[in-house]
C-alpha cells in the first residue's frame, strides 16, 4: 500500500513534462525515501483514526506495559461514586435502596454471577430504580484465557438477560486482577472499575467507623470511588449520615456511568483516569 502511494506520486510527476527537473528528482533515491517515509506516516495516522474503540482504550489503560483499572477519576467537578459489591447476601438491600431513593442518590451495584442467579428479581428492582449494574468478576490464575473469557461472558449474559441492558462496568472481586483480565474487559468494550477508598464495612466495626474511614480519608477528593458491601451489619445505618456529610462538603454522589470518561483518556500508575487534553 505504501509503495503504491510512492508510485502514484511518481506517475503524477511524469505527466508534467514542463517540469523535467521534478521528474528527474522523483527518480532519485533520496526523493523515494522521503516519499516512503511520508507514506508510512500517512498510513500510521489512518490506522489510529480508524482503530476500533477497544484498541484505543487498551492503549489508554496501559502504564508502562501494566494495565490499570479505574480507581479514581480526575475531574474538576465535585462528584464521587458510591459503589456496592453484592456477593452472597441481600439482607439489607431493600433498606439500602430505600435510603438512596429518599436521598435522591443513584449508586452502582457490582453483582457476582451467584448473586445475580440467586436474586434475579432484586437485580431488576435495582436496575429499574436507575442505579448502575456492573459485573463482579472472580478471576483465577489457574484458568486458561479461554476459560476466563467464558466466565466473563457468562456473567455478562446473565446480567444483560435479567436487566435487558448492556453491561459495560466490571469489578474484580477481592481486588485480584492482572493484565490479561483487564485486557479481556477492555477488548469487550467494558471498563474495569475498582476503588480508591475502602469503607471496610464488612468488618462490622460500627457505623461511626465507616463514616470515619470515608469522611476523614486523605483520598477523599473529586472523582473518588467509594467501596461498600451489601449484606453487612452497619452499612445501611451509616449511609444516610454519609450522604448528608458528603453533600455538606459539596460532593455530589453519582453512579459510575456518570463519573468515568468513556473516550480520550489515559491512566496513571495509581489507577487515576485522566482525560486527554487537546494540544
Amino acid at each position: 500500500m505504501i509503495r503504491d502511494f510512492v508510485h502514484l506520486i511518481q506517475n503524477k510527476l511524469r505527466h508534467y513534462a514542463v517540469f523535467p527537473s521534478l521528474h528527474s528528482l522523483s527518480r532519485s533515491s533520496a526523493f523515494q525515501t522521503a516519499l516512503f517515509l511520508l507514506g508510512v506516516l500517512a498510513f500510521a495516522r489512518a490506522c489510529i483514526f480508524l482503530a476500533p474503540p477497544s484498541v484505543t482504550a487498551l492503549a489508554s489503560a496501559s502504564v508502562n506495559g501494566t494495565f490499570m483499572p479505574i480507581c479514581r477519576v480526575e475531574t474538576d467537578q465535585k462528584k464521587v461514586a458510591l459503589t456496592f459489591n453484592c456477593t452472597y447476601s441481600a439482607q439489607d438491600m431493600q433498606q439500602l435502596l430505600e435510603i438512596l431513593k429518599e436521598k435522591n442518590v443513584h449508586a452502582t451495584f457490582f453483582v457476582s454471577d451467584a448473586w445475580a442467579k440467586n436474586y434475579p428479581e432484586l437485580l431488576c428492582t435495582i436496575h429499574n430504580a436507575g442505579h448502575d449494574i456492573g459485573g463482579l468478576w472472580t478471576t483465577q490464575a489457574s484458568l486458561s484465557i479461554r476459560e476466563q473469557t467464558l466466565t466473563l461472558e457468562n456473567l455478562t449474559q446473565r446480567i444483560d438477560r435479567l436487566t435487558d441492558s448492556e453491561t459495560t462496568l466490571f469489578r474484580f472481586e477481592d481486588g485480584n486482577y492482572d493484565n490479561s483480565a483487564i485486557r479481556l474487559i477492555q477488548e469487550s468494550g467494558g471498563y474495569p472499575v475498582q476503588w480508591n477508598i475502602n469503607s471496610m464495612d464488612w468488618k462490622d466495626y460500627g457505623a461511626q467507623d465507616i463514616l470515619h474511614r470515608i469522611l476523614n480519608s486523605r483520598q477523599l477528593q473529586n472523582g473518588s470511588i467509594l467501596l461498600f458491601h451489601a449484606g453487612t451489619v452497619y452499612t445501611a445505618q451509616a449511609l444516610p449520615d454519609l450522604i448528608d456529610n458528603l453533600e455538606d462538603q459539596g460532593y455530589q454522589p453519582v453512579p459510575i456511568s456518570e463519573l468515568i470518561w468513556k473516550h480520550s483518556y489515559y491512566m496513571d500508575a495509581d489507577g487515576v483516569q485522566i482525560p486527554k487534553t487537546e494540544p
